[in-house]
């Protein structure tokens, strides 16, 4: 799903960048790795991966899924770590989010990039750890 469709004007508007927006099965499920990069920011919530290049990608697990203040999810790595690709980084149940009353839509966002910067935006059902988008 576009970014566009995220039920949060920050993420909807790309105010931080551009990308996709994942719709997770309600089922619990691990997140992964969306590049291979060092793990700058780590958060129940949020994650940052720093790629080659300077290049960093934010997952945001849910809409304001910060109040929840880590309660259901598990982190898998530390703040810090070399990752791949693919690599599991956090444990969470998208049903149990979307119970308590938030979105469980996942932005999945270029930081700090121009519109153009990003191409292949990534549609429909994706399998964990395929891309997600390209760098133009």
């Amino acid at each position: 799903m576009g970014l566009v469709d995220v039920p949060d004007p920050v993420f909807s508007a790309a105010m931080v960048g551009p990308g996709v927006a994942i719709q997770p099965e309600r089922a619990p499920g691990t997140v992964v790795a969306p590049v291979a990069g060092r793990l700058v920011k780590l958060r129940p919530h949020a994650l940052v991966v720093l790629a080659d290049g300077g290049r960093g990608v934010l997952v945001h697990l849910g809409i304001d899924t910060v109040r929840l203040d880590g309660e259901g999810f598990t982190l898998l790595a530390s703040e810090g770590d070399t990752v791949e690709m693919g690599q599991p980084l956090v444990r969470w149940n998208p049903a149990d989010v979307e119970a308590r009353g938030f979105s469980p839509v996942c932005p999945v966002v270029a930081l700090d990039a121009a519109t153009g910067a990003i191409g292949n935006l990534a549609t429909g059902p994706i399998d964990a750890g395929a891309p997600l988008f390209t760098w133009n």
